[in-house]
């Protein structure tokens, strides 16, 4: 049983493979994989347009810390200058702090600079990838149109082929049906004449036509007699014979 299924559902894949080939267009296939290469384009793209903006984030904040940190400086000096020790530390460990935050950022920012790099790299490397198959693709899509036509010609001359052979055939087949017509039509003519067959067109009935026919003999005979009278009468018997002797 499991053979049977296994076997079957090769086949109902074949099948859907083979419809779907019927189906699918090379033109509609590169241009679909093209605009996904696009998609994938203007993701890097975005990419690189995020990590930027996030460096840039990073780097406003450090200016602001930077700023800090001076700001803190100035007051630890001034507290001493004032006798004011205290103040003076307190300044100075929000310094420090704050110069520990900066340390994190900067390292965030390489991050951020590094990552901007390898994507800059990365969206130059696709778009002459992407490029190279627009290219290809739009040769692809003129061969294939070409090879397109080339078969509908084909098919088309081949077309007229089949249908001027067809007319062969009809036209010889009907000489063969004229052939046939013309030799039936003479076999009853003929049939009609030697009273075989009953010419039901004419209302004469076959001793009619017998009698007709002794009677046009006996005319035959009847002529072929005058003209023998009329022969001998006009020239000798013997000159006739000796005539026929030379």
């Amino acid at each position: 049983m499991a053979g049977l299924m296994s076997r079957t559902s090769t086949v109902v894949k074949a099948k859907i493979s083979k419809l779907l080939d019927k189906a699918e267009r090379p033109e509609e296939t590169l241009d679909y994989s093209y605009e996904k290469q696009l998609e994938s384009l203007q993701k890097v793209k975005k990419g690189i347009a995020d990590v930027v903006t996030a460096k840039k984030r990073l780097e406003l904040q450090t200016a602001k810390l930077e700023d800090q940190v001076t700001k803190l400086d100035g007051q630890a000096r001034q507290a001493l200058a004032a006798n004011r020790e205290d103040l003076a530390r307190s300044a100075l460990e929000q310094k420090t702090l704050v110069q520990s935050q900066l340390q994190g950022l900067d390292q965030q920012i390489a991050g951020l600079q590094t990552q901007q790099e390898k994507l800059i790299e990365n969206e130059k490397r696709l778009s002459a990838k992407v490029e190279a198959f627009r290219s290809q693709k739009e040769v692809i899509k003129a061969q294939y149109s070409a090879a397109e036509a080339q078969v509908r010609i084909g098919e088309a001359a081949s077309g007229i082929g089949e249908e001027m052979a067809d007319v062969g055939l009809s036209i010889q087949r009907a000489k063969e049906k004229t052939e046939e017509m013309q030799a039936r039509a003479s076999a009853m003519d003929e049939l009609v004449e030697s009273g075989t067959l009953e010419d039901f067109t004419s209302d004469k009935t076959s001793l009619d036509r017998e009698l007709e026919a002794i009677s046009a003999q006996g005319t035959v005979d009847a002529e072929l007699e005058r003209m023998k009278a009329e022969l001998g009468a006009g020239t000798p018997q013997k000159e006739i014979e000796g005539g026929e002797k030379t």
